[in-house]
């Protein structure tokens, strides 16, 4: 008789899990997260003149940036639905969902200018 390990995908979890659980403690996210957090990102957010609507955070686009790059992810596009659907992207950005305009934007009209300075 052969047995199975149990499988229900109806099953409905009690507590569901946190991201932050799931990912190991040594993943590469963890490393680019880390890196982004301790860099002076103030040229960068000088980018921002305020008022209107909110913007995403510039550090989490950053981030999710640098970890897309390492990930040899280069299409906005890609990015875009990587954050629906990958756990450490969605832990990059906090649950944050930008689209592939504001991917755009961020590297191509905020980032240039600051990039070489950010990481001097």
């Amino acid at each position: 008789m052969v047995g199975f390990k149990d499988y229900n995908q109806n099953q409905l979890m009690l507590l569901p899990p946190s991201l932050e659980e799931l990912i190991e403690p040594n993943h590469p996210v963890r490393v680019v997260n880390e890196i982004i957090n301790r860099i002076n990102a103030e040229a960068l957010i000088k980018q921002y003149a305020g008022g209107g609507t909110s913007s995403y955070h510039p550090r989490m686009l950053l981030k999710v940036l640098i970890y897309s790059y390492l990930c040899n992810i280069y299409s906005s596009r890609k990015m875009e639905n990587i954050l629906k659907e990958n756990i450490h992207f969605m832990w990059l950005s906090a649950m944050n969902r930008p689209d592939h305009n504001t991917h755009n934007r961020f590297r191509s009209d905020r980032l240039k200018d600051v990039l070489k300075e950010i990481f001097a």
